[in-house]
Order: structure tokens, then sequence, then C-alpha cells
């Protein structure tokens, strides 16, 4: 198989897979409610959870995860005996970019989706398995001592770069490339382009309190509401 031949495959596997709107449809389909018209418009797990719910937030999230993952085993199954060992992993790094592009700007939904964290955390998961594990005990730790989804998503998009530069700084067998090591880098920037809007929320104090700080912060609320009263 010739270069153009591998990229264009990389390409295509990726977006298209990455492009399917989870959040789109479950919401369509549970609750007959169109998710790019709710809070954010995001087609992804954090408002989908807003527009639906815990377990339709829950599913998007885990939906959107497989396909991530989804994109890099049948690029490994086409492209395995396809294209010389070196160059694999980069087939595979820019499959799990454009599977980020996809989700961010899906063909599918008007070119309207979500952030890129679920199909990011997607990819280099099944690429090595524990960077869910990794994500998942950040994640939550940051959920419940800040509470803020946007900062989960910046972390998250940071640790796979990171992740993958240990492994190949420390010699671990299969991650002696830059290739993923340079797709965490690319996706986490155009995560970070997504997330500009919070970004900008975060700079000025304003992005949104959620979980159980949230609570937190509504109970002292109240607790001085009555003490004043």
């Amino acid at each position: 198989m010739s270069i153009v031949i591998a990229i264009a495959t990389a390409v295509a596997v990726g977006y298209f897979i990455g492009a399917i709107p989870f959040g789109f449809i479950y919401l369509k389909l549970f609750k007959n409610i169109d998710v790019r018209k709710v809070e954010s418009g995001r087609t992804g797990g954090t408002n989908s959870f807003r527009a639906g719910g815990a377990w339709i937030g829950l599913l998007t999230g885990a939906s959107d995860i497989l396909k991530g993952g989804v994109v890099i085993w049948v690029l490994q199954a086409l492209l395995r005996d396809q294209v010389a060992a070196e160059t694999l992993p980069w087939m595979l790094a820019l499959g799990g970019i454009c599977a980020v592009i996809g989700h961010n700007w899906p063909v599918y939904t008007g070119f309207r989706g979500g952030a890129g964290t679920s199909p990011n955390v997607g990819w280099s998961t099944a690429l090595w398995f524990p960077m869910l594990l990794i994500n998942l005990l950040i994640g939550t730790i940051i959920f419940i001592t800040i509470g803020i989804a946007s900062i989960i998503s910046l972390v998250a998009a940071a640790i796979v770069p990171t992740t993958f530069l240990i492994l190949k700084l420390t010699g671990v067998t299969g991650f002696d490339t830059w290739a993923y090591v340079i797709g965490g880098v690319i996706t986490a920037v155009i995560i970070a382009w997504s997330l500009r809007p919070n970004i900008q929320r975060l700079l000025q104090g304003t992005e949104r309190i959620v979980g159980p700080r949230a609570k937190r912060i509504e109970a002292r609320q109240a607790a001085n509401d009555h003490s004043s009263a």
C-alpha cells in the first residue's frame, strides 16, 4: 500500500468514525431533544448530561471513548500488514487526531460537535489501556475537589502526550516513537481551541462549578443566608 493511500485511510477512518454524534443520537432517540440547542450546544458527554441526565451523559461519554478506540483497532487491522512497522504508529496517531476532529466538527450534524475529550482518551487508551485508568482517577479527583468540567477536559488533554512521552523516554516496548507524543500534542491543541469560551470563563472566574463542590458552596451560602436573616 502506498503512503498516500495509507494516509487517506487513516484520515477517512478517523474522521468518519469520530464524527458519529452519539450525544445527538441518544438525546433524539430517548428524549426527543436536539442537544445542539441546549446550554453549550456541544454533543459530548457533559452537555448530554445537562440535557438528558446522568445515564445519557455517561452513555454518551462511554460511546465517544469507544469510538476513539475503534478507530485505532480498525486502522491496525487494515494497515498492520500494509505499511512499514515504523510508519504504522504515525498512521494510528493520524487516525486519532482525525477522530477528535470528526467529533468536534462532525459532518453528520452540521459540523457542530463536542470538545474532543472522550475520543482523545479513546484512541490513546486503545494503544495503552492504563491511559483510561489514569484519566478516570485524575478526572474523578478534579470533579470532587474543583468541580469544573472544562478543567477535567484540559487536564485529560495534557495527560495523553505527557504519558506517551514518559513511555517513550522510559523505553516501554511499542512506544519508542514520537508519533503518539506528537499526536497527543496536536489533539491537546484542538481540544484547547474548542474550549476557548470555557478558558475565557475560567480566566474570568465565571466557569460553572458542578458536583460535590457546587453542593458545598450552596450549603455554605444557605448557612450564611440563614445566619444573616
